[in-house]
């Protein structure tokens, strides 16, 4: 069965870029090379400081809609809990 992740990677100038997807190391290697997100092009990940795992889509979409409403503090307490 397909699992689906919510996550948020560390920008070098110190942002935070939320999403989701099927295979967190494969997306954030998508990122690096400049072929994820068009924020990512302009800040580049440096490393993936959350994931959550889901057993559909749709929960990860929830999750990280519900990731993005969050605070930048918020977000980084979040990144330092793990999960």
């Amino acid at each position: 069965m397909k699992k689906y992740y919510a996550y948020m990677l560390l920008t070098e100038n110190n942002t935070l870029y939320c999403g989701y997807t099927d295979d967190v190391e494969k997306r954030f290697t998508a990122h690096i090379q400049g072929k994820g997100a068009k924020y990512t092009r302009a800040n580049k990940p440096v490393k993936i400081v959350y994931q959550k795992e889901f057993e559909n889509k749709s929960d990860a979409m929830k999750e990280e809609a519900r990731i993005k409403k969050l605070s930048h503090s918020a977000k980084l307490t979040l990144a330092e809990q793990g999960n």
